[in-house]
């Protein structure tokens, strides 16, 4: 790959930033004013009034069409595997994958439940995936070991951001009206962890969580590998596509574009777990305006999501105790997405009932 193309990669990516604009305040404000002229005191359905009204501020629309919807499952392997911070080895990934295109996955449940249709995508797969609903976008056979040197070369993750940029645009003009990030990497915890360590300036003891469920002593041991990594690649925070390509994940860096793309094309996307939420950092801190098409689903065990979503400015629908990934949480906030729009829909009014107003 040449300078000159990394240039134009570079510019098309600044180029479709530039579209991303701030929700409509003024289709937010409309649905506020119709939630409050619903038979029920100002506020009392708490998120799902709010969310109602980000959703119009997303969309422009008071009641927008999401009964299409894409669960997005961006799969690659990590090469810091080798240093021993996950509980699976990397065959997983792969075998995973499989399973996803099979429909046998938690994921897949869980979206045949909430009528959405899901999409996987190889961008760096360390294996030869060949199956006919297999979305190949495979930038190279898994990242290296960012504790010996960086993960990727930066136009490798500018591919994967603009893989992710491109899928979304496709499918919105499909009719896709609302986007769930999934992810599959076996080590992608770590690469995760990095990411918020470096952007957030958290230390990694308080980034690194347990992931696949590895005890305490080897994940005291992931944190000091996230240190030396940091240490040795030195990831420029103010730019995040060096911070994905020197201690990130391509599915990671394919994420953070597919939540660009969603908020380029005015479309909500239910951002998942850790890994998702890091992705969406790095959305946040290339388009600040990103944000506002956000929706967090759930607070997921990892100890550092929290204070991540924090650095986001979201806060989690739920907490049910998660950490499968795979955009299971973020599927069954579309139960919570829909149940805000019906309510919109489908509750009379303080005038149509014939309800006196408090």
């Amino acid at each position: 790959m040449t300078c000159e193309n990394v240039t134009q990669m570079e510019r098309q990516l600044r180029e479709r930033i530039a579209q991303i604009r701030p929700a409509d305040e003024d289709a937010a404000a409309a649905a506020r004013r119709h939630s409050d002229r619903l038979t029920k005191p100002p506020g009392s359905l708490g998120k799902l009034e709010e969310l109602a009204a980000r959703l119009a501020g997303m969309t422009g629309k008071l009641w927008p069409d999401i009964s299409r919807r894409a669960v997005l499952i961006m799969a690659a392997d990590h090469g810091v595997c080798e240093e021993g911070v996950s509980a699976f080895p990397p065959e997983v990934t792969p075998q995973m994958v499989l399973n996803f295109l099979e429909g046998g996955a938690a994921v897949n449940v869980l979206a045949r439940q909430a009528g959405a249709d899901v999409f996987c995508v190889d961008v760096g797969v360390n294996a030869d995936l060949s199956h006919p609903r297999l979305i190949d976008r495979k930038v190279r056979r898994g990242t290296a070991d960012m504790a010996a040197g960086p993960a990727m070369e930066r136009e490798e993750a500018l591919r994967a951001v603009l893989a992710g940029m491109e899928l979304v645009a496709g499918l919105s003009e499909e009719g896709y009206g609302i986007f769930v990030t999934g992810e599959m990497g076996i080590g992608n915890t770590t690469a995760s962890a990095a990411i918020v360590s470096v952007l957030t300036g958290m230390p990694p003891e308080r980034a690194a969580g347990s992931g696949t469920g590895i005890d305490e002593e080897r994940r005291k041991h992931k944190a000091a590998v996230i240190g030396r990594a940091i240490e040795r690649n030195k990831p420029d925070a103010s730019d995040p596509i060096d911070v994905l390509a020197k201690v990130g994940g391509l599915e990671i860096a394919a994420l953070t574009g597919a939540i660009l793309g969603a908020a380029s094309c005015r479309r909500p996307v239910v951002v998942d777990g850790y890994i998702s939420s890091a992705a969406a950092l790095a959305a946040v801190r290339l388009a600040p305006a990103a944000a506002d098409y956000m929706i967090a689903s759930h607070l997921s065990r990892e100890q550092g999501h929290g204070p991540l979503l924090e650095a986001i400015g979201l806060s989690p629908m739920t907490h049910l105790d998660m950490r499968l990934g795979e955009g299971t949480g973020a599927v069954l906030s579309l139960h919570l997405v829909d149940a805000s729009l019906r309510l919109m829909q489908e509750m009379a009014t303080f005038e149509s009932a014939g309800v006196s107003r408090g």
